[in-house]
């Protein structure tokens, strides 16, 4: 065997690495978001399944509460691997993550039905529902701050953004997913097995992110700093040492999780309810609009590394959303929904959020030090995000309903991306400087 010197290795390692890099943090988020779009969309099939069929309504009710569980473990998941990805590494907690997400994801696919084993069956959805909300949220935060840290520094926001791209994917596919085996299943072969299917594709997908994750190595900047550890926790240090860049990025993840929200996931439903556009068209046309910014993510990311700062990008953009919002909506309402008003509303807004969405890893990342940026950009992003942004399709519904307002949803967008914009105002803006 001709023998190599350790210089020409590591020339010729570095072909692939970048491309490699990429991937590894790409799927881990695909397999989440999968999971995530493919469990909502099924969920009326799921109910009569897994709970007595006597009650549909109460069935359903508890299936979508089930899915609600799996968001209030995901401040839990943060917490254990931020922990163990600042202590142990991000690669590994990355490992752990992809790895405890197909294996419930299998599971699910798996499970017997309530008419075969009676209440054990929704007994154990909540297991798997739980063990995935653990998992899911360290696999964004974990896969982000990895992508970020072993990036080149004029490409950081960049390669960030496949964390998101991941994401979007994901939803698409599981969307797809669920598209497919309800229409070409019969109902009864639907109920007896076909839900199935698209679950165990998941756990297949999640066998290739095993296996491409399965040799990840850690930065080189957790590798020095890693030599000089302190013993002090750094879930302790995020609260104690490094609180304020803890409670800006919440703050921040709030506010603009909130939009998020507003835009990606209710705004189909104000649609309908206003009858400006029929359900099915509606979600066609959200579909169509998450299809239309996977592309625009990387572009508005690349912005963000060469020509304005990132922190001032995303100032810029969730600054004309707040602007924006109240005219778009009240555009759509009084067009009496003008299909070229309603499509324009889309394309602005979903545009807007590109922003955030591309440069937004990057930036969350360079906020915190080397000593406990996972953990914390772990909590304030699942916190911030997970929990007030994902409230904000039901406290929308809610002050329609006691108000009679239906301009709620752009007052709210206009609220919180000004809040967004305020929180970021006071953060210091490293996008060109090395991380800490």
């Amino acid at each position: 065997m001709t023998s190599i010197s350790p210089d020409v290795t590591i020339e010729t390692a570095k072909a692939p690495s970048a491309r490699h890099r990429i991937m590894a943090g790409f799927i881990g988020n695909v397999i989440e978001w999968y999971d995530f779009a493919l469990y909502g969309y099924l969920a009326g099939v799921l109910a009569p399944v897994f709970f007595p069929t006597d009650d549909p309504a109460a069935g359903l009710i508890a299936t979508y509460g089930i899915f609600a569980a799996g968001f209030l473990m995901r401040p839990l998941g943060a917490a254990i691997f931020g922990f163990f990805g600042d202590r142990y590494g991000r690669a590994r907690a990355m490992q752990v993550s992809v790895t405890m997400m197909v294996l419930p994801t299998l599971a699910l696919g798996l499970l017997p039905s309530y008419a075969q084993v009676g209440i054990l069956a929704p007994i154990l959805l909540v297991v798997v529902r739980l063990v995935q909300g653990l998992s899911v949220g360290g696999e964004f935060s974990s896969s982000v701050t990895w992508l970020v840290e072993t990036a080149p520094q004029g490409k950081r926001g960049l390669v960030g953004s496949w964390a998101n791209i991941g994401s979007m994917t994901g939803s698409l596919l599981g969307v797809g997913a669920a598209s497919l085996v309800t229409t070409f299943c019969e109902p009864d072969l639907l109920l007896d097995w076909g839900w199935r299917l698209p679950f165990l594709a998941g756990a297949l997908m999640g066998l290739l992110a095993i296996w491409i994750r399965r040799n990840l190595h850690e930065s080189k900047r957790f590798e020095q700093h890693h030599e000089n550890r302190s013993d002090t926790s750094p879930l302790l240090q995020a609260f104690t040492t490094n609180r304020h860049e803890t409670l800006l990025a919440l703050g921040f993840a709030a506010g603009y999780g909130a939009c998020f929200y507003i835009v990606f996931v209710y705004l189909p439903q104000w649609l309908t309810e206003t009858n400006l556009l029929d359900r099915a068209t509606a979600l066609t046309l959200n579909t169509a609009m998450t299809l239309f910014i996977i592309p625009l993510m990387p572009l508005f990311a690349i912005v963000g590394d060469r020509w304005i700062s990132r922190r001032s990008w995303i100032l810029i953009a969730l600054s004309v959303l707040s602007l924006s919002a109240w005219p778009l909506y009240l555009w759509m309402q009084h067009s009496d929904g003008s299909l070229f008003s309603i499509l324009m509303t889309h394309v602005i807004l979903f545009s807007l959020m590109a922003v955030p969405l591309g440069s937004g890893p990057a930036l969350f990342v360079e906020m915190f030090p080397e000593e406990d940026r996972l953990s914390g950009y772990s909590i304030a992003f699942n916190v911030g995000l997970g929990i007030f942004g994902g409230l904000t399709p039901m406290i929308n519904s809610s002050l329609i309903a006691t108000t009679g307002t239906n301009m709620i949803p752009a007052y709210y967008t206009v609220l919180m991306a000004a809040a967004a914009v305020l929180i970021l105002s006071f953060t210091p803006d490293r996008s060109r400087a090395p991380l800490r």
